[in-house]
């Protein structure tokens, strides 16, 4: 179904461009033979009104339901834009594709937003000989924002940023959804097939520290995509003689019975793939036989072995170039050639690449596909994806396909991370040293004397393994970091200690106050999360920007971001405890005398947001540290 407003207001638009060609064209008639048009100008107008009356009705409709709240959280910076790039579009009809910017306010006494079009706008409009102040332009911007839901005022300031200042009380509904509903993610357009290429393991040879950054990195960006809503294929692919080429031999078998000793002359490879797959599907007889050519060409069978060369040599037709033995290909805009088979017969990461990435494109039918693997290998993922787009096997404007590079692992003596003499570091090695720390940490901090046995074993692999995805996932993955157990240990500023402990007080506060779960979730459907405190405003807009970060990272794949934001997070809600109180002890026998119920709501948003953010960074706090 398409978008009914959206429709309304493309009819709109066609009509509003007629009716202005006729009134042109009747004001240059001035003869009777006008009169034609005039009628036909008074039915468009008719018509036109009748339009703008069912838009304003379902606009109106689809407001009340924003205001209602549904059960996924919005993105507030997302709504901002559609707001502004429907003022955009009424202030300037004649511009096209204006630049649409809305940040959050990086000053709070500014505002909560702000959209910085009008400056942008103002040199689009100069590189086409109209000079208009940014500040015009930003007036008329304000003067054309449709009703909503969520904007309290707007203001104007310097050349023409425009100050958005959000209802409280609409945020205040989106945090009692967020309570009532849990975490959600905002609704997805359609449910997109994610392919992550990751981790990458020999499975001959020990795992090592060169292993370590692509699978945290990887499988975090999984987390992300599947908690999105999106249908995610981790995937290793080691290549094979697979059911594909079993189709394709049993279909040119009875295409081309004689094809062992005429060529047969298969001119469209894809349209011949397609022919058999069809009948794969189809037909069971075929899918049958299907199977039982890929054991044939999997036991070496002569004549299977010679179709199967009889395909590849049909794919390669028009592509591979001979050089010096080698059979490459240029791909447009590269440097350097793939090299299909090198000059002994043998093959190369680039063949086994092309045809594993064209195995998740039409086999697996991903829409996204990502490697995860580190910047070294850059050069030859750009050179394999232009081969694939060459080749027509996918189009970069609705197909997905990158390459998330990451540094390297580093010492603290700032080379590449080795033992002390000199070997490659075992990943096991690494992750017992891990153990080992965080367990000397928690006894540093008496833990040992107030846990039990078992939650210290919890707490000992909670921090020593959260400590180290955190440390590599809190930097930008394109840059090298450098690996220290004693900073990432640190329970001082962004790292995953800090970030740990914050989490376990701010769940043990409605423990020690004895308020159970059952509490809370009766507060959240009862209560109202008041907003009056400075520190509540910005608290409570901190947690519902948590849609706008991961949107972000779904766009760079930089999940250093995710940190960011958690720890920016565990600070905001330290200045709101300190400066308001949830719960009100009595100075002399210390039993609680009053609880701020809508204060407790807030620590259990705090909680609630963490452990999302957490979970798609791989880490696993425990509820006693």
């Amino acid at each position: 179904m398409g978008d009914p407003v959206a429709d309304y207001t493309s009819r709109l638009q066609q009509q509003e461009l007629e009716i202005h060609s006729l009134t042109a064209e009747l004001e240059s008639l001035k003869n009777p033979q006008g009169l034609g048009l005039s009628s036909h100008l008074d039915g468009l107008r008719e018509e036109n009104a009748k339009l703008k009356y069912r838009l304003n009705v379902l606009k109106r409709s689809l407001q009340e339901e924003r205001s209602q709240c549904s059960k996924t959280m919005m993105n507030i910076n997302q709504r901002l834009q559609e707001i502004f790039g429907e003022a955009i579009r009424e202030a300037c009809p004649d511009l096209e594709n204006p630049p649409l910017a809305v940040t959050p306010n990086q000053q709070a006494k500014f505002g909560d937003y702000q959209c910085n079009s009008a400056m942008a706008m103002a040199q689009m409009m100069k590189s086409k000989g109209l000079k208009v102040n940014p500040r015009e332009i930003a007036e008329n911007i304000q003067k054309n924002i449709p009703d909503n839901e969520l904007i309290e005022k707007t203001e104007i300031a310097g050349p023409g940023f425009i100050n958005v200042h959000l209802k409280r009380s609409f945020v205040s509904k989106l945090l009692t959804n967020l309570l009532l509903n849990g975490v959600q993610p905002p609704p997805l357009e359609s449910k997109k097939k994610v392919v992550v290429d990751f981790s990458s393991p020999n499975i001959a040879k020990e795992m090592h520290v060169g292993h370590l950054r692509s699978t945290i990195i990887g499988d975090s960006m999984c987390r992300l995509f599947e908690f999105l809503g999106y249908d995610v294929l981790r995937l290793n692919h080691v290549g094979d003689w697979g059911t594909q080429f079993g189709m394709l031999i049993a279909h040119l078998q009875d295409k081309f019975p004689n094809y062992l000793t005429v060529s047969p002359p298969i001119g469209d490879l894809q349209a011949f793939y397609k022919e058999s797959k069809k009948r794969f599907d189809e037909e069971e007889d075929f899918k049958k036989r299907a199977y039982q050519c890929v054991v044939k060409l999997q036991s070496k069978d002569p004549a299977f072995i010679k179709g199967w060369n009889l395909i590849c040599d049909v794919s390669r037709n028009g592509l591979v170039e001979m050089d010096e033995g080698r059979k490459i290909v240029f791909a447009p805009g590269q440097q350097i050639p793939l090299t299909v088979v090198k000059s002994d017969g043998g093959y190369t990461y680039d063949t086994s690449d092309l045809a594993a990435l064209r195995h998740r494109l039409f086999d697996e039918k991903a829409d996204i596909i990502i490697y995860v693997t580190d910047s070294g290998q850059g050069t030859h993922f750009q050179v394999v994806f232009a081969a694939a787009q060459m080749i027509g096997w996918y189009d970069p404007n609705v197909t997905r396909v990158e390459h998330a590079g990451f540094g390297v692992v580093l010492g603290e003596d700032k080379k590449k991370f080795k033992t002390r003499s000199g070997d490659t570091v075992r990943l096991m090695d690494l992750l017992d040293e891990g153990l080992k720390r965080s367990m000397e940490k928690l006894k540093e901090k008496d833990r040992d004397k107030v846990l039990s046995t078992e939650d210290l074993t919890k707490a000992q692999r909670s921090v020593a393994f959260g400590c180290i995805k955190y440390a590599d996932l809190s930097h930008n993955r394109i840059n090298d970091y450098v690996f220290s157990f004693d900073k990432m240990l640190d329970d001082r500023g962004n790292t995953a200690a800090y970030l740990l402990y914050a989490f376990t007080r701010i769940r043990s506060i409605a423990r020690l106050a004895n308020i159970d779960e059952a509490a809370l979730r009766k507060a959240a459907e009862t209560t109202e999360v008041l907003l009056e405190h400075d520190k509540e405003w910005k608290l409570g807009k901190c947690l519902l920007r948590f849609p706008e970060i991961l949107q972000k990272i779904l766009d760079d794949l930089l999940l250093h971001t995710l940190c960011d934001y958690l720890y920016e997070l565990a600070t905001t809600f330290t200045e709101f405890y300190d400066s308001c109180y949830c719960i009100e002890k009595d100075r002399k026998t210390g039993e609680v005398v009053k609880v701020n119920m809508w204060r407790m709501l807030l620590c259990d948003a705090t909680a609630a947001i963490m452990a999302k953010g957490f979970d798609i960074l791989g880490i696993n706090p425990v509820s006693r540290m």
